[in-house]
């Protein structure tokens, strides 16, 4: 299976689950999950302007609770539609953060995180002031959103699935931007500014877009968590929310769409889980855990899947390439071995006769000069006296010369 292929199949196996999630749990757990995919909306904002934009924001909270008041308001005290709130929510944080961005155009990391901190801090303040409107530190109800009749589902469960569609549709638009021209000058403005500058990216344009989408995603996640609170009020969005958002993020992973998914997951049922074990220590073992999954997965849980599924395709790679050797080996036949090692065989012992000739060579260069060395004595000894016997093959020819 190729890894789009596994990409896809594993996308269709996530939705199927997340389907049946509010019918193979309780009420309360059901819930849990609505208010994770409000989350999710909102991390997936952040993620869009920390990790693809590479700005560190820590006033998210403030967009969130601008949506979350927005709907609220907009449900009780002008009776709009449920989903016309979401939208609605959405264009405000929007037109927020696109006025908010511009004059944060010359501020970065730091100083702009500052900033919008500044922004998470003062909100809560300014609900208060508006209690007229707001409601004050009493907060404000909100009725939730029932089931029709003509559908077969319990409140709980109709909510869900209308969060998660709505989060469906989010999380769709932000994959289809950042593989689109936005997202490329985007990342270009991340990776460096003055490159992307040298492109042709508007750096002002791209930053105060980013920023203002960010921002209304947010704002979405705001009105999708006041259909599943169905309460608002100002300690509900203190600078906790913020952080937890940052965390979330960090958790899932940067520069991902899926990561604000798992950092959602994180961020809701880790401080249950940990009340559970000891309510005194909830704080510490959040603290804990998250100290372990940054030391233990520094890339997120994103980053852990693309690991195993870098894993996988080097063991595919691996197996196919034996594979294709043992049908090498199989089309050759045990003939093609016998070949090979007659051949090696062979040219093994052409290369100890070549050595013995080479070595035969020298000997015989030697004989030569011993044998000339012996003429040039004999011819030297025919031209004058000498005492040395004839030698038998001299004697032979004179036996032969005689009997003649």
């Amino acid at each position: 299976m190729t890894p789009s292929r596994l990409r896809a199949a594993l996308i269709c196996a996530g939705a199927l689950v997340a389907v049946l999630v509010p019918f193979l749990f309780g009420p309360y757990r059901v819930g849990q999950f609505t208010l994770v995919l409000a989350y999710a909306v909102a991390a997936l904002g952040l993620n869009l302007l920390v990790g693809y934009n590479g700005q560190i924001s820590l006033g998210h909270g403030a967009f969130f609770a601008l949506g979350a008041y927005t709907a609220a308001l907009l449900i009780e005290k002008a009776s709009v539609p449920y989903l016309l709130t979401v939208p609605a929510a959405g264009v405000l944080c929007f037109v927020v953060g696109w006025l908010f961005g511009v004059p944060a155009l010359r501020l970065r990391g730091l100083y702009l995180a500052l900033v919008t901190l500044g922004l998470a801090l003062a909100f809560p303040q300014l609900v208060k002031r508006f209690d007229g409107l707001t409601e004050g530190t009493q907060g404000l109800t909100v009725a939730q959103p029932s089931s029709p009749g003509w559908l077969p589902l319990a409140d709980d469960q109709f909510l869900y699935l209308l969060t998660l569609v709505v989060a469906g549709v989010m999380f769709l638009l932000a994959w289809n931007l950042m593989r689109g021209q936005l997202g490329r000058a985007v990342e270009a403005v991340r990776d460096g500014e003055i490159a992307a500058s040298t492109l042709g990216v508007d750096l002002a344009a791209t930053k105060t877009r980013t920023f203002a989408l960010s921002a209304a995603y947010a704002g979405v996640g705001g009105a999708l968590y006041v259909f599943a609170i169905g309460f608002v009020a100002p300690e509900a969005f203190t600078l906790t929310i913020s952080f937890a958002f940052l965390a979330a993020i960090v958790v899932g992973g940067l520069a991902t769409i899926s990561g604000a998914l798992f950092g959602a997951l994180f961020i809701e049922f880790v401080p249950v889980y940990a009340s559970d074990v000891n309510d005194a220590l909830t704080g510490v073992i959040y603290g804990g855990g998250l100290i372990a999954f940054m030391w233990l997965l520094p890339d997120g849980a994103t980053g852990l899947l693309r690991r195993l599924g870098g894993l996988l395709k080097r063991r595919r790679a691996r197996d196919e390439r034996a594979a294709e050797q043992a049908v090498t080996r199989t089309r050759r036949g045990p003939n093609a071995a016998s070949a090979s090692s007659c051949g090696s065989s062979t040219a093994s012992r052409c290369r100890g006769r070549s050595t013995r000739r080479r070595r035969s060579g020298s000997t015989g260069r030697c004989g030569a000069s011993t044998c000339s060395s012996r003429s040039s004595r004999l011819r030297a000894a025919s031209t004058g006296p000498t005492t040395t016997p004839a030698s038998p093959a001299g004697s032979r020819v004179a036996g032969c010369s005689s009997r003649s």
